[in-house]
């Protein structure tokens, strides 16, 4: 089967969808079919405006403009892209979506308009923006698009968005041999907590210094420190929120670092902590749940739906639940281990072999 993957974001950007589609993008290659990708992000050293880079064996199209910050987005994409979708020969095309994607909708305008059939997943909670997507999905539901999510949360959404169409649910993959178990510690002081996050408002990195602040009142000084990796325009403002809550010697800022940097740094924390709500799956979560630790996260959120309350990690009802879980595994060592224990032992079932099936069901699905 010979697959476009269309996409805003791809590497060398980072963030969940990127390395989402360019892991998708190997793994469908390694099952044996042929994959090539459009984006709207320039390739490492500029490559831009329609010029095709081979990354990992893949063609990639960059069809990136000239933007302040490299933004991903370029609306006189669409003819070039129509083009070549026609003469290459594909059987399916597979568009990513998030809230916010300009390129992905014009290039789900183009396929559907094409008559190709057409694979949507959506990598994000719609929340408010559902009834304003309403008569888009419609028009391409109608042109034989089929719709899936990447969690049952992100897919109530989408069938809000579109009342009546099949969703299909396709979680976000993982390879977990990129992400080894390090050793479980059953002493720890003080408790390393860690995240990986953008610094964006989206992210609640707010919610999750104030977390960590009511948290660090009620264990005392020495007893837990936080590591946060990842970067963002919100950097320097989060950094004096944290010493305005007095976590100037807490909270360390470790900026973004490579997968297998981050690998390294889960295995030498004891607890993974995230405050989102509005993330549709949560890979960064699932990703440290792998390495070992042992995840608290909020109920409401995607995270819920790969951590298991008790068993992976604990999960709240609100910010308060979260700050009385991180007292809870700073306290009870023996409900730490057994947790930590449990993640490096057992491997998570989104492994990308199950994953890439899924997918492919999808292209069935559309093609039907």
């Amino acid at each position: 089967m010979k697959v476009a993957l269309l996409s805003d974001c791809y590497p060398p950007r980072t963030g969940g969808i990127e390395s989402q589609v360019s892991d998708l993008a190997v793994h469908l290659q390694a099952a044996g079919h042929e994959v090539e990708v459009f984006t709207a992000t320039r390739g490492a050293k500029g490559e831009r405006g329609g010029t095709v880079e081979t990354v990992d064996g893949i063609p990639v199209h960059r069809m990136a403009l000239q933007l302040p910050r490299d933004i991903p987005v370029n609306p006189m994409a669409p003819p070039m892209v129509r083009a070549r979708l026609q003469g290459g020969g594909f059987d399916v095309a597979h568009v990513h979506l998030g809230v916010v994607s300009p390129f992905a909708w014009d290039m789900a305008r183009v396929t559907t308009g094409l008559g190709m059939p057409t694979a949507l997943t959506f990598h994000c909670v719609l929340d408010k923006a559902a009834l304003t997507l309403r008569p888009a999905l419609r028009t391409w539901t109608g042109q034989g698009a089929v719709l899936s999510a990447v969690s049952d949360l992100a897919a109530a959404g989408v069938r809000h968005a579109a009342p009546g169409v099949p969703v299909g649910v396709v979680p976000n993959g993982i390879a977990p041999g990129e992400w080894p178990a390090g050793p479980v510690r059953s002493t720890a002081r003080p408790l390393r907590v860690v995240t990986a996050t953008r610094l964006a408002p989206r992210k609640r990195v707010g919610a999750l210094l104030r977390v960590v602040a009511d948290a660090h009142a009620r264990v005392g000084p020495g007893a837990l420190v936080l590591d946060v990796f990842g970067d963002g325009a919100m950097r320097a403002l989060l950094e004096s929120h944290s010493a305005a809550l007095g976590l100037g010697d807490v909270v360390r800022w470790r900026g973004s670092v490579s997968r297998s940097e981050l690998a390294g740094h889960y295995r030498e924390c004891d607890v993974y902590l995230s405050t989102t709500r509005l993330e549709a799956f949560g890979i960064a979560a699932l990703e440290a749940r792998t390495t070992g630790l042992p995840v608290i996260a909020r109920a409401d959120s995607g995270v819920g739906e790969v951590i298991t309350d008790g068993v992976s990690g604990l999960l709240a009802a609100d910010d308060a639940g979260l700050a009385d879980a991180l007292v809870r595994l700073t306290a009870d060592s023996t409900l730490r281990t057994r947790i930590a224990g449990h993640n490096a032992s057992t491997p998570p079932s989104q492994s990308w072999e199950q994953i890439a099936d899924l997918v492919v069901g999808e292209y069935l699905r559309a093609g039907a």
